[in-house]
């Protein structure tokens, strides 16, 4: 094992794959002369050259469209956005073609590509800058979510996105990419679809992914003082969704927690409250709770920004909550 940046496992990922594979190709804004705009594809034009790591304009539309097109062909193109705030720009492209293309042309076409690039809140970069839009794209037939929370999950995610042959939206964050953790030496891929008990518990379940998991981590070693023992599930990716290790935890614990960064209403955890009613409301022995942000756009203030934003402490409250205590 070596321990990396979740930086350096997207940039070892993309890599690793563009060698075996001369279809796969990176394409985005900075991500050849400025090594990426927040350096995770550094090196990378030094070594595959400027036919394969394109710089591109600001014109997400345009290089959506391009990169889809180019699947027609037999390439397998990664899109880097610099925030999947400007993706939606391009979401005509990645809704109605990427999404749709292996339907309409009655499986002729598949389309092998992967959106990449920061989602949701990363400090105070304004409304427009700090969006979540997991469930926007998890509600789109013929595309798959992945939002990993650390370098590990981060590589082998990547690498199976990379290798599929259905449009992957791969959601990261700015605020985890000096994050550090261990990663294999050799080659090793995460399969898309499940998720992973990272911390084995018997009172509660909460389910999470992405960066704001880890306010459940901190939550968790919180409520460990008090003997409240917590199972913490991290999806990894939202669509498929790993139904079965929800349903299970749920069934061991009896009591369910979703702590997502997103709008409360319409979202992942609204999903998984359904599928937990739906298939195992025998089991519960407490309502569902479910912790988003507020139903506003993101302020700038630092503080109105730290009371909209999910935290550990109102995991430690949605916990007990559950407990009655």
């Amino acid at each position: 094992m070596k321990t990396i940046q979740f930086r350096e496992a997207i940039c070892e990922a993309m890599s690793e794959e563009m060698r075996k594979d001369e279809s796969v190709y990176l394409m985005g804004e900075e991500v050849a002369e400025y090594n990426g705009a927040y350096k995770a594809s550094k090196g990378m034009l030094d070594e595959f050259g400027a036919k394969r790591v394109i710089d591109t304009p600001i014109a997400e539309l345009g290089f959506a469209g391009i990169a889809i097109g180019s699947t027609m062909t037999g390439n397998r193109p990664i899109v880097e956005y610099m925030t999947f705030n400007f993706s939606l720009v391009g979401i005509d492209q990645i809704i109605n073609n990427a999404a749709k293309i292996r339907q309409m042309s009655g499986g002729q076409f598949k389309c092998p590509i992967v959106f990449r690039g920061p989602t949701a809140s990363a400090g105070q970069l304004g409304a427009t800058h700090s969006q979540a839009f997991e469930n926007w794209f998890a509600n789109t037939p013929g595309l798959k979510v992945v939002v990993p929370s650390n370098p590990y999950d981060a590589k082998g995610l990547l690498k199976a996105a990379i290798r599929d042959d259905d449009p992957v939206i791969f959601m990261e964050s700015e605020q985890m990419y000096g994050d550090k953790g261990e990663v294999p030496e050799g080659e090793y891929i995460i399969p898309l679809g499940v998720a992973e008990i990272k911390r084995e518990g018997t009172d509660v379940t909460v389910v999470s992914f992405g960066k704001i998991i880890k306010e459940a981590y901190k939550a968790a070693d919180e409520l460990e003082k008090e003997g409240i023992s917590c199972e913490i599930i991290d999806l990894r990716t939202v669509r498929p969704l790993d139904r079965k290790a929800i349903l299970e935890s749920v069934k061991k614990t009896n009591r369910l927690v979703i702590l997502e960064e997103a709008w409360p209403f319409g979202n992942v955890a609204t999903e998984i409250t359904y599928l937990v009613q739906n298939e195992a409301f025998d089991y519960l022995d407490a309502p569902i709770q479910k912790i988003n942000t507020a139903d506003t756009p993101a302020p700038y203030s630092p503080v109105l920004l730290a009371e909209w934003l999910p935290n550990s402490n109102d995991v430690v409250k949605a916990v007990k909550k559950v407990l009655y205590k």
